[in-house]
């Protein structure tokens, strides 16, 4: 009997693919037919290699409408158990203010915004960074701050990396860490030090400092077991030894502590998650790296800094080329290539709308508890393992352990078992009064008895020379937006100033900047997914192994790989992790010996960035004029490096925007020679439906949920990059101390601060692959390659188009050369990026792969009508590019030169330009109707980074004309 669609339960099932994709079904058949295709598989097959094409559909259940895909998920939400979990480390409860939920957290104005690398057009972003960067200054005592890292444990594994590279003389290979840091951060730092070839010594620094000659040691302050500790002296000890002191700090504690840099740290790293960013079941969260000032070159991540425009106003941009470290390849400091802005925004504006007086009121709450339940367990007889802390105390509690913690748990509260005979009770801003006095009850051996906090006398935690003495977070911006009102129109303000996909398409190549779904984002703030403690008991959490169990099914099958590691929590630590398990798969077989990397010359900067963290030496091949592998080239180093060969680094589709025909046979020349292909995943949503990596010839890749998987950018992060692996790679993935993860083992060590990354946004890509289904997920890889398409040609007759593959078709992205455009009129590529924000766009990718290029990605969630608007910007773009040529314009008074135009530009009395105050703001008609103002004029980069400044500036320079 043939479906009703009026009786069908599930009718209308396909309607989030409907709108996830851009184009209407009229339209898609309107652009085949401008580019000669009789219809979307026939022009995949006409530019993806046979060898390749999957012929069968993905096996996933059938696409199911938001609504029920987001009943399912709520019914796999409420698995999860909501304990009050007092565990600590590093992992705190805290409350988002509702105003900063709403407005920041659950708005797209916000979340869909690209890393500011064109700074015109984003200056609220920048704003909201660098009032970060000055709440970590203040708050560590530090010179200078970046603008976040991934999380705490890997941001110490850089300080680490970051001491080495900062050493004076000398070789010293060893590397000290205090025994009372955090587990997981010690578990990424072994990790690290491992394939860097250093030594870790671990201990007690007041006992084993002095024994042991060591370039740089990690402290941890408070310790993780509570103890506050003035540590002066122990870095005193340190830096006689000619090493560098790192200090792993809780920022809360302070608000209240004597600041690291005034006792003399050279780093200070850790999380700001308890400034108003949920658990998340471990991520994600922005860690914080300070540091002196001599040392800003050696610094992993974005350092935002002040800078002018050409009118001389204060403009934001990303200073220096610590921005992006991974450019330099190999020679890399670092692979950081992202950081976690969405939720350092969150925790700066948290400062911001408490200020400096509303954090002592939560800091000293927060002391005055802790100390309240030390008093209470001391008066009971409990022996506490520290007579000084700041919000944790661990209890010697001896053969009453488990008993302690089980009824503990039986009251719905989660401690956490310090080690065989002791607990800790970590506290923080949600706790109450009757909370400490319900755990006073927990441990009274007299179970009757109710305690109350009239009757416990506190016990004091801190010595008074160990309180900061400093004022911090003067700046004008923590102490004006106390108010809602005020804090809402703060946000706003802010907000207005950057470009988002609310806008228009941004259209960057290698970044794909596709819809992110309201339907996919609304569980991320679900109370079931973000108030759960990574370390929490997993029989608590089973909605979350539910979760990551399935998606690591649907990863699996979206690839055609056999396991999945959730653990990374960015793609350079997906990079990390996917060559780690390629060196222990070859140490396994006795060939430790490979560490030969072939890189072809197209790839992105973190690919030899890693390979070099992980030990390998970086070999390069050479492409060839179209942008493919040089086949020959690669034969040669294949054979020449036989015996060392331990993998081939290739993205693919390839980085110039074309699938190469010869995949399958490179594939095959590395295993001949012993080798392991690692397909880097940047350009998956090129494929997902049409071919599977792990099929035809991968063995590792790592997959940007961010990108093929809707995970938002958020202005520069989050992300995810989780690996997929063929099955005798599956016993080398990454584990982790804490938490189990089935089919792990230890050695093979961590690279992330939690057990599956930053899980509270994995919700995201399970609503994508369960709304599109394989049917979904097909189409939105066959209309990103069909918009790609389009555009480039529609473009060509305009711009060249720099490389094509078979039948002189691109992938899901194009380049266009701006190179001899450039020579005739000396427009060039940053020219054109400027003067697309006056046409309300933002730039595509700049000079990558191919300096003086343009890289555009549409992705498939544009309709035609926006793909036609943007390539009418670039017609009129180009169009103007021929007046500078011809001479109608001077070279350097136009349009593009001055672009992008300001307000106050349009507003000046002496309007001395050959070109009209329209041409310049409203060059296109659509821009009568909605313009998106840039609030500076082109900013002088020079000038920033010969004046580098990283902190708040006076508020009033905000208002310079």
């Amino acid at each position: 009997m043939p479906s009703n669609p009026i009786l069908d339960a599930d009718a209308g099932y396909d309607d989030f693919i409907n709108r996830h994709i851009g184009p209407r079904p009229q339209e898609i058949e309107a652009m085949l037919t401008a580019l000669g295709a009789d219809s979307l598989e026939q022009l995949v097959e006409s530019l993806v290699p046979r060898s390749i094409l999957m012929r069968d559909e993905l096996k996933l259940p059938r696409p199911r409408s938001e609504r029920d895909a987001l009943q399912a998920l709520a019914s796999i939400a409420n698995r999860n158990q909501l304990f009050t979990s007092l565990i600590g480390l590093g992992y705190h409860n805290t409350i988002i203010p509702n105003v900063i939920l709403r407005n920041v957290l659950e708005n797209p104005g916000w979340y869909t915004a690209y890393t500011p690398y064109q700074p015109e057009i984003s200056q609220g972003r920048l704003e909201a960074l660098l009032n970060f960067q000055q709440m970590v200054i203040d708050l560590t005592g530090m010179p200078m701050a970046n603008a976040s890292l991934l999380d705490e444990a890997t941001a110490a594994a850089e300080a680490m990396a970051m001491a080495k590279r900062l050493q004076r003389g000398g070789d010293c290979q060893t590397f000290f860490m205090a025994a009372d840091c955090h587990p997981q951060t010690k578990a990424v730092v072994r990790t690290r030090a491992e394939h860097f070839g250093f030594d870790i010594v671990e201990g007690d620094p007041h006992q084993h400092l002095e024994q042991h000659q060591c370039f740089g040691a990690l402290l941890q302050y408070p310790g993780s077991s509570g103890a506050v500790t003035n540590l002066d002296e122990t870095i005193a000890l340190i830096h006689q030894q000619g090493a560098l002191a790192i200090v792993a700090a809780d920022l809360m504690s302070l608000v209240l502590l004597k600041a690291p840099g005034h006792m003399g740290a050279d780093i200070v790293v850790g999380s700001a998650q308890r400034f108003g960013v949920p658990l998340g079941f471990g991520g994600p969260h922005a860690a914080f790296m300070a540091f002196r000032d001599d040392y800003k070159r050696a610094a992993p991540g974005r350092i935002i800094g002040v800078s002018i425009d050409v009118r001389g106003k204060p403009a934001l941009r990303m200073a220096m080329q610590t921005r992006e470290q991974h450019i330099r390849r190999e020679k890399a400091n670092s692979n950081i290539c992202t950081s976690q802005v969405l939720l350092a925004v969150i925790s700066a504006f948290y400062a911001v709308y408490h200020g400096p007086r509303g954090l002592q009121v939560i800091a000293r709450r927060i002391h005055a508890l802790t100390n309240f339940l030390a008093g209470g367990l001391i008066a009971m007889g409990y022996q506490l393992r520290h007579d000084t802390w700041f919000d944790s105390i661990t209890v010697e509690v001896g053969a009453q352990r488990d008993e302690l913690l089980e009824r503990a748990r039986s009251a719905r509260i989660n401690l956490f078992p310090r080690d065989h005979s002791a607990l800790t009770i970590c506290l923080d801003e949600t706790c109450t009064a009757s909370l400490v006095e319900q755990l006073l009850d927990l441990f009274c051996p007299e179970q009757a008895r109710r305690h109350s906090l009239s009757d416990t006398t506190p016990q004091p935690g801190l010595a008074e020379h160990t309180y900061r003495t400093d004022s911090v977070l003067t700046h004008p911006v923590f102490n004006s937006y106390h108010s809602e009102t005020e804090m809402l129109r703060y946000l706003k303000r802010l907000e207005n100033k950057d470009i988002a996909l609310t806008h228009s398409m941004i259209p960057l190549g290698s970044c794909t900047m596709k819809l992110n779904a309201s339907a996919e984002m609304l569980p991320v703030t679900w109370q079931h997914f973000a108030d759960v403690h990574p370390f929490a008991p997993m029989e608590q959490a089973q909605g979350y192994r539910q979760l990551l169990t399935e998606l690591e099914e649907m990863l699996a099958v979206c690839t055609g790989y056999s396991a999945v590691s959730l653990q990374p929590n960015a793609g350079s630590q997906g990079e990390y992790a996917g060559l780690i398990a390629i060196k222990k798969y070859h140490a396994s077989r006795g060939q430790a010996h490979r560490d030969i990397c072939l890189i072809p010359s197209s790839a992105h900067g973190t690919n030899p960035a890693t390979a070099q963290m992980v030990g390998l030496h970086v070999v390069v091949v050479r492409c060839d004029s179209d942008g493919n592998i040089d086949i020959d080239d690669m034969r040669a180093k294949v054979t020449a490096h036989s015996t060392h060969l331990a993998a081939l680094m290739v993205t693919y589709p390839s980085t110039h925007g074309v699938f190469e025909e010869n995949i399958v046979d490179l594939c095959d020349l590395i295993h001949a020679h012993g080798g392991q292909v690692y397909i880097d995943g940047a350009n998956l949503n090129a494929m997902v439906g049409i071919a599977e990596p792990g099929r035809f010839g991968g063995d590792v890749s790592h997959l940007n949920l961010h990108k093929t998987f809707c995970i938002p950018h958020g202005g520069g992060g989050p992300g995810m990059g989780p690996i997929a692996v063929r099955a005798h790679l599956a016993p080398f993935l990454p584990a982790h101390p804490l938490q189990q993860i089935p089919g792990t083992h230890s050695e093979n060590g961590t690279v992330s601060a939690a057990p599956w990354g930053s899980a509270g946004i994995l919700p995201i890509p399970w609503m994508y692959i369960t709304m599109m289904g394989a049917s979904g997920l097909k189409r939105a890889s066959q209309v990103a390659i069909l918009n790609a398409n389009y555009i480039a040609a529609k473009l060509a007759d305009h711009f060249p188009v720099l490389y094509s593959g078979r039948n002189g078709r691109v992938a899901h992205e194009c380049i266009i050369d701006i190179r001899e455009l450039k020579e005739a009129s000396g427009i060039n590529e940053e020219d054109i990026a400027k003067r697309l924000m006056d046409y309300g766009y933002h730039a595509p990718t700049m000079s990558f792969p191919v300096p003086g290029t343009l890289m555009i990605e549409p992705t498939e969630s544009e309709s035609l009508e926006e793909l036609n608007r943007f390539v009418a910007a670039m017609i009129g773009i180009r169009h103007e590019i021929e007046q500078v040529a011809n001479g109608t314009w001077d070279r350097l008074d136009n349009p593009l030169k001055q672009a992008p135009h300001t307000l106050n530009d349009l507003l000046s009395e002496n309007w001395e330009r050959p070109y009209s105050r329209e041409i310049a703001a409203r060059p296109a008609p659509w821009l009568h109707t909605a313009k998106v103002w840039p609030t500076v004029n082109r900013i002088d980069n020079v000038y920033g980074d010969r004046h580098l400044v990283c902190t708040c500036p006076p508020m009033g320079d905000y208002l310079k004309d």
